[in-house]
């Protein structure tokens, strides 16, 4: 399994490192929104050069960006089916590109900042909510969930097709979706289960 996934985090000196994560942050947001409100199927495929330029600045080779992203190829060929069903290869392109230049750039995101300073930034960012009855606590430990869940779920994601693949069912959506989608709540259930067991989450 690619040592490059969505949550793992891989020290560094290049500057992408060195950027303060709050606007990193912000970056990333916007970055996010342009590929969506900004229309044209060029303009995207110009996003997902940026963002694979990006990645190679920041030093993460492109075949392990690429292989990075093999466990959403199954989402990423049926969002372009669905959209050039019902819109045709422009918009299809214009969506993949730009869905895909979103989840390189938060690769970088998530692979050149800490998650400690993921949750320092997310936390002071929501302090001054607190009067409104926001916990900056309790969404940064949030936030750090979903992030460290992301590489279990695309390695259960792994190991399903591998089990497919061995039985000669790689084919069937059925053998591979059943079992991870079983698989991945038990790995849902089991966080919940340890979290309560600590005392999170009972107020």
């Amino acid at each position: 399994m690619s040592q490059f996934l969505l949550g793992n985090y891989r020290p560094g000196s290049t500057w992408v490192h060195r950027f303060p994560t709050g606007p990193k942050l912000a970056c990333l947001a916007i970055f996010s929104i342009a590929t969506v409100v900004v229309p044209g199927m060029w303009t995207a495929v110009a996003f997902l050069g940026a963002a694979l330029l990006l990645a190679a600045w920041t030093r993460m080779p492109l075949r392990g960006t690429l292989r990075a992203l093999r466990p959403l190829l199954l989402v990423i060929a049926l969002v372009s089916a669905f959209q050039v069903w019902q819109r045709g290869w422009p918009t299809a392109i214009h969506v993949v590109a730009g869905l895909v230049a979103v989840i390189v750039v938060a690769l970088v995101f998530t692979a050149t900042t800490s998650i400690d300073s993921m949750l320092d930034t997310i936390t002071r960012g929501l302090g001054p909510f607190r009067p409104i009855g926001v916990n900056p606590e309790r969404v940064a430990l949030a936030f750090s969930l979903m992030i460290r869940a992301i590489p279990g779920i695309l390695e259960i994601a792994h190991e399903t097709r591998a089990a497919a693949r061995a039985r000669g069912l790689e084919r069937s959506p059925r053998a591979l979706l059943v079992p991870m989608a079983i698989r991945t709540v038990a790995h849902a259930y089991d966080t919940g289960a340890a979290l309560h067991a600590r005392g999170i989450g009972d107020d």
